[in-house]
């Protein structure tokens, strides 16, 4: 038998169960009920949520977006998608990461303590970080950082080891690049 005869057309079954992360935005109408909804489609399958995010967007039309951070296999995201689509309070399903041209952004606030040394090498990675201090003692500093999720996982790892004592993140907020909504 020839080599290109034995070749299944099937993608291997490592490969189909490679995790992916993915970024979607969700367009909704803006009314009670409708975010439990959505979180219900993921509890109810068991898929995870990583971050969430909603807020209003249009309050003309009582539209909002959800944006949420998933990960599973591409069968499972596309079927995240596909059952998000046919919520009927779901106006438009966006996989962000797949269009690959989006801008994500995070805020953190970074609780740290620490006096002499540590402290001032606390503020000194906060100026490399371009993150503002918000609130300060003489015993401690509350960060505002900005910026991608690794970003902010760098940071917030960098100030465990001076003192890290509470963080509170806000979830990802994400947009596509370019003229088209």
């Amino acid at each position: 038998m020839s080599e290109s005869l034995k070749q299944s057309h099937y993608p291997s079954p490592s490969r189909s169960q490679e995790i992916v992360s993915r970024t979607l935005s969700v367009v909704v109408d803006n009314e009670p009920g409708v975010l439990a909804r959505v979180i219900g489609l993921f509890a109810g399958r068991g898929y995870n949520i990583d971050s969430l995010t909603v807020t209003e967007v249009e309050h003309e039309r009582h539209l909002s977006r959800i944006t949420i951070l998933t990960s599973g296999t591409p069968a499972v995201i596309q079927q995240i998608k596909t059952q998000l689509e046919r919520l009927v309070p779901v106006h438009r399903v966006r996989d962000l990461t797949e269009e690959g041209r989006s801008i994500e952004r995070e805020l953190a606030l970074v609780k740290v303590s620490g006096k002499g040394e540590k402290r001032i090498e606390a503020l000194r990675l906060a100026e490399i970080f371009r993150s503002k201090v918000v609130d300060t003692s003489t015993e401690h500093f509350v960060f505002e950082v900005t910026g991608k999720p690794s970003k902010i996982e760098t940071f917030i790892q960098l100030m465990s080891e001076l003192g890290l004592v509470e963080v509170s993140r806000t979830g990802i907020a994400a947009i596509a690049r370019g003229a088209g909504a």
